[in-house]
């Protein structure tokens, strides 16, 4: 199954609530996640692994620098799907 973007950047906002209890539908693709969530790099950390748990793939923190919103992360995801 291929998945679209919007598909790949609803579940990252999906999971993120999720792991952060908070409620769905309150997290935007726009969001700054470190403001948004009020988490640090640790917790960021965390985050990153569920999501490459979840979609089988493995992000390189190159990838990664200054990555703090949603969308880029979605962005980075898809590029590995």
């Amino acid at each position: 199954m291929t998945r679209t973007l919007e598909q790949t950047t609803q579940e990252v906002l999906e999971l993120a609530a999720n792991h952060f209890k908070v409620a769905p539908g309150t997290l935007a693709p726009g969001d700054d996640f470190f403001r948004k969530l009020g988490i640090n790099s640790l917790q960021a950390l965390e985050l990153l692994s569920r999501l490459e748990n979840h979609f089988s793939i493995e992000l390189p923190d190159y990838e990664m620098q200054g990555v703090s919103d949603f969308q880029t992360l979605a962005e980075r995801i898809q590029s590995r799907l």
